[in-house]
């Protein structure tokens, strides 16, 4: 085969693609019933949402800790959330395939980032920047870039929370 294999570049959409073509072959009466066909299929498109469930992971992380970060400044723990600020964002644009974009869950992330930095900086005694947007301020495209700016993020949150 002289092109990379879309299970290769893209698992997400062969997860897909091969659990339609999976319903497709259980369909024909010709074929065996001993395979369960369904739950076949089933498995593979879990491999596909596992994916893309982590990149979410990874991004409600680099948005928790950009809110820490932005929310306490001053905090001792501030220099190591910057740094895993940088280890999220890098690992999900690694992980990251250019059909997630419409299928990654973008206020279920906001959310859960708000949620996390909300409990981690209870925790330390600090607390979230009062008036946070309800839906994410950073662009999708700022987030899954390899050129990623955290002071940049970090403006970008500030200005809105600025403008409430």
């Amino acid at each position: 085969m002289d092109r990379p294999s879309l299970y290769d570049d893209d698992i997400v959409t062969w997860a897909e693609e091969q659990a339609a073509a999976l319903r497709a072959l259980a369909e024909r009466p010709d074929l065996s019933n001993a395979v369960d066909w369904e739950n076949v299929a089933g498995e593979i498109e879990s491999v596909g949402r596992a994916h893309l469930r982590a990149v979410e992971g990874l991004l409600i992380q680099t948005l928790a800790h950009l809110l820490k970060r932005a929310s306490a400044p001053l905090a001792p723990a501030s220099l190591h959330w910057r740094a895993e600020i940088a280890t999220f964002q890098i690992t999900a644009w690694n992980a990251y395939e250019s059909s997630m974009r419409q299928r990654l869950n973008w206020p279920r992330i906001w959310t859960s980032a708000v949620t996390a930095a909300e409990a981690g900086l209870g925790a330390l005694g600090n607390q979230l920047l009062p008036g946070l947007p309800d839906s994410c301020p950073i662009v999708p495209e700022d987030l899954l870039n390899d050129r990623f700016d955290v002071d940049h993020a970090l403006r970008v949150i500030a200005a809105s929370v600025a403008r409430r």
